[in-house]
This record gives structure tokens, C-alpha cells and sequence, in this order.
């Protein structure tokens, strides 16, 4: 056979190209080898009929959190993402230089998704959430920072600094400038939290062009909207100079009322991102998928969120020839989905609802050629949620009734049946 796999018949949108149309995709070994009006069926080792849906590039998360059983965030997301279309995933900044190799060893290696990383500036990385990492500036080392991803390019795509007062205490940008410090000598982009207690006028006057602010629709406070419900100044000086702005969902970062005032403003998110990690899964955020769906109901077009989810996506981790793009000769990573129409139910971090007409659903997702089905990855994705629970119900301190009554044992407490 000419082709391993065929994906026939689906309305392709693939925004690194510009199409948006009905195309047939063609797959031989890992590599996307021909994207065509017309396909012949006979030239196919396998030919799966995507009538009706939608198949774009695989989707890539530029912010999550995956070092599971390491750190207070972590998930075990690998079947998770390829139940969702999400063919590549980034951790923002669990490892730091001191506990990166266990990430490389026992997260990155084993996982069918492509997993990536931003390495956080502080060593010791989120290993512990109830301490602010950058409290205190002994623990920042740029140098050894540097040297993790610099050594380590094929997984390292930048560094990683949180911003706001429970991260930094009272050092203000000084955690921002060590982050600095190690991308300039390393020639990557920084991540930067964006949070309460810390000016972002001061921490955008920092950032370069390339540079991240995650959580650019966080409603906690010194976020992008001003008093007169305009975005500040200094937030369109820093896009206009090249700072990238990144969504970051998570458990306290999406507010439906900053995102619709920025929006109502033209200021719309370069990236999609989750933030998806212990304490969010089973609270505000479930998937890029679901994410995107969010912000389509918020009147983002559909083109524009699969931009923000792919190719934007790429370009910010500085990945844009291989990942978020059908070109030929590029991985074959793929996601289709069926866009439903009813009416869905959303929520924000605050659980503030929002009744939408649309949702995004994930039918299938092919990463590097092999293909994976939602329903076949049911019983893992079901395993990833009860261990988020687990670690929710550790970090709650819960600790007398779950030992009791074995309710971490058994994902009773925040585990897969309860949503916390």
C-alpha cells in the first residue's frame, strides 16, 4: 500500500496553511505524506471516514502540569491528552534543574504523547504548592537553569517563573530577572505567571519579545483589565513588541467577565492553553478541547480557537515547522472532533456559568501515525482522575476522615465521582 492511513472526507482546518476545506490527509510511517481534495481508498492500508468532522493539526497545551506523584500539581496526563486531540503537552515549569532528570526518566520517556517542558528558575521547581518556590532567591540559580536546557533541547522549550505574591513574598520582578537572566543565556522564551500582589505593569516592562504571560485572563487581581474596563496601555505595548499572551485556565486563571471585556476590546489570547492539573481537573477546567469550546461560546470563531490550540500554540514554544501544521513532511499528529450543537453547560474558575450553543467534542487523535480513540482510553483517563483526586485530598489535608474511612485509598475524597 501507498499509505499506512487515511483520514477521508472531513473539513480540514489547518490555520499554518490557510485551509479550511473539505480535504482527504495521508499518513505513511509518522509522517504526514500528502494532504489532497481526493485520496483513492486503494491506495490505503487503513482508511478511516471522518465525514462530518473536523480534523485539524494536533493540539498542543503550552501550560499543564504532569509531574505526577513528584510535585503538588501533577497529573498522569498521556491517555488524558490523546483522548482530547492534544498530541503534544507542556509542562510550565514543574521541574526545575534540580529534580529535571526524574521528569525526563520517568515522564517524558514512557509517554505516547509528546510531553515538553518549561524549566522552572527556582531548583527545587512546584514540587511543594503550599510554600511559595521563589520566596526566598537562594533558590534561584540561573546557571544551572541554563545548563538543563541547553543540554536538553528536544524536551526544554524555555523557563518558567510565577510572578504573583504567594510565589515571591516580597521580592517583587527579582524572581522575573533570574528567569531572564537564564533564557538569555540559554536563547529561550520565559514563561511568566501572571498573578495578584505583584504591579504587571512592572513585570511587563521586563518581559522581551517571544516571552509568555500566562493567566492573561485571570480576574485575582493586576491582571489586563483596568478600572474603566479598557486593557491598560502596557498590556497592548508589551503584545505590540512581541510578548506572547497565554490563556492558562486552571483552577483561578479564566474569569468569563475579564475574557468578555477583552475581548469586547479586541484584545483576544494568542494561545489556548489548560493549566490542567490536580487541584483544577476536577473544578474549573477538564480539557483544551473544552477550553477552546469556552471561548467559542464567548463569540470566538471556530478557526481562530483552533489557531490559538495549534499553530499560535507551536509558534510560542518555538516548534512551529514540526507541531500545529498538516505541511507535508511534518509528524503525523492529528485530532478530529464533531462540533455539536445543543446547549452546553461551561463554568469559570469563580463558577460562574455560561449556557452555550457549541461544544467541541474529541472523536480521535492520531500522534505520529497511530491512532487513538476517546472510548478506547476510558479506564486511563478514569485512573488520571482518581489519582488527581488523590493528591487534591493530601493537598485539602483531609487526613483523620480519609484514613478512616479509606477515602484516599479509594479516590473518595475529590476522586473521579466527586467534583471539588
Amino acid at each position: 500500500m501507498k499509505y499506512d492511513l487515511v483520514l477521508h472526507g472531513a473539513t480540514v482546518i489547518d490555520p499554518s496553511q490557510e485551509i479550511h476545506g473539505r480535504f482527504d490527509v495521508a499518513v505513511a510511517g509518522d509522517r504526514i505524506v500528502a494532504v489532497a481534495q481526493r485520496i483513492e481508498a486503494g491506495e490505503a492500508g487503513r482508511l478511516i471516514d471522518l465525514s462530518g468532522k473536523v480534523l485539524t493539526p494536533g493540539w498542543v497545551d503550552i501550560h499543564a502540569h504532569v509531574y505526577a506523584g513528584v510535585t503538588t500539581w501533577g497529573i498522569k496526563a498521556d491517555a488524558f491528552c490523546l483522548a482530547t486531540g492534544v498530541t503534544t503537552i507542556v509542562d510550565a515549569g514543574s521541574p526545575g534543574w534540580a529534580n529535571f532528570l526524574g521528569f525526563e526518566e520517568y515522564i517524558v520517556a514512557p509517554s505516547r504523547t509528546q510531553v515538553l517542558t518549561f524549566v522552572h528558575i527556582s531548583g527545587i521547581g512546584l514540587t511543594y504548592g503550599p510554600l511559595g518556590e521563589m520566596e526566598d532567591l537562594r533558590y534561584g540559580d540561573p546557571a544551572r537553569t541554563a545548563f538543563v536546557v541547553q543540554n536538553w533541547p528536544d524536551i526544554c522549550v524555555g523557563v518558567k517563573v510565577r510572578q504573583g505574591k504567594h510565589q515571591v513574598g516580597d521580592n517583587g520582578v527579582r524572581p522575573l530577572r533570574l528567569a531572564l537572566e537564564a533564557a538569555e543565556a540559554a536563547r529561550v522564551p520565559v514563561m511568566v505567571h501572571i498573578g495578584a500582589g505583584v504591579p504587571l505593569p512592572d513585570v511587563l516592562a521586563e518581559m522581551r519579545e517571544g516571552d509568555i504571560a500566562t493567566h492573561c485572563y485571570q480576574g485575582v487581581g493586576d491582571g489586563i483589565i483596568g478600572e474603566d474596563g479598557g486593557v491598560i496601555p502596557q498590556v497592548w505595548e508589551a503584545r505590540q513588541r512581541g510578548v506572547v499572551f497565554d490563556i492558562g485556565h486552571g483552577g483561578g486563571s479564566f474569569d468569563f467577565d475579564v475574557a468578555r471585556a477583552a475581548m469586547a476590546n479586541g484584545f483576544a489570547a494568542d494561545v489556548i492553553s489548560t493549566d490542567i492539573h490536580a487541584h483544577s481537573i476536577h473544578h474549573s477546567v477538564y480539557s483544551l478541547p473544552e477550553t477552546a469550546s469556552k471561548l467559542l461560546n464567548l463569540g470566538a470563531a471556530l478557526d481562530d480557537v483552533v489557531r490559538q490550540s495549534t499553530t499560535s500554540a507551536a509558534a510560542a514554544i518555538g516548534r512551529g515547522d514540526e507541531l500545529g501544521t498538516l505541511r507535508v513532511g511534518t509528524v503525523a499528529d492529528l485530532a478530529a472532533f464533531e462540533i455539536l450543537d445543543g446547549e452546553f453547560e461551561f463554568h469559570d474558575v469563580r463558577r460562574r456559568r455560561l449556557v452555550g450553543a457549541r461544544k467541541i467534542e474529541p472523536v480521535l487523535t492520531v500522534r505520529a501515525g497511530q491512532v487513538y480513540r476517546p472510548q478506547e482510553l476510558a479506564e486511563e483517563v478514569a485512573e488520571t482522575l482518581r489519582r488527581a483526586g488523590q493528591m487534591k485530598a493530601i493537598t485539602a489535608g483531609n487526613f483523620p476522615e480519609a484514613i478512616v474511612h479509606g477515602a484516599i485509598a479509594h479516590g473518595g475524597i475529590g476522586g473521579a465521582g466527586q467534583a471539588g
